[in-house]
C-alpha cells in the first residue's frame, strides 16, 4: 500500500492509474494486486512472493536503465560493471534494444 500511495505521490494519480489499467501488464498487476490482497488476507509469505514477482513483471523494462546509472557511481559502480552482474541485468526487458525507456 505504501509503494502505491508513493508512486502515486511520484507520477500523479492520472499516470498511476493509466499504468496501472494497460492490458499488456494484466500478468504483472494481477499478480501485484493478488499478493496486496493475500498481505490482507494473513498470507504474508504467499503474498510478498507475489508482489514481487508483479513488480519484477511491471518494472522489468526498468532494471537495465538503474543499472546503467549505478555504474556511474563510485562505490557500486564496480559492482555494476562486471561482466556476469551486466549479463543479469541485461536479461530484464528485451536486453540489449536501444529503445529503453522508463516503464511509467
Amino acid at each position: 500500500i505504501l509503494f502505491l500511495t508513493g508512486l502515486t505521490l511520484t507520477i500523479g494519480a492520472s499516470r498511476t492509474v493509466r499504468f496501472f489499467s494497460r492490458k499488456d501488464r494484466i500478468r504483472g498487476i494481477i499478480a501485484f494486486f493478488g499478493g496486496v490482497a493475500m498481505v490482507l488476507f494473513r498470507w504474508p509469505v504467499i503474498g510478498m512472493i507475489m508482489q514481487i514477482y508483479g513488480l519484477v513483471y511491471l518494472f522489468g523494462q526498468f532494471f537495465p536503465i538503474a543499472a546503467a546509472s549505478l555504474k556511474d557511481v563510485p562505490v557500486v559502480g564496480s559492482v555494476f560493471r562486471h561482466p556476469s552482474v551486466e549479463r543479469f541485468f541485461s536479461s530484464f526487458g528485451g536486453g540489449g534494444s536501444g529503445d529503453r525507456r522508463a516503464p511509467v
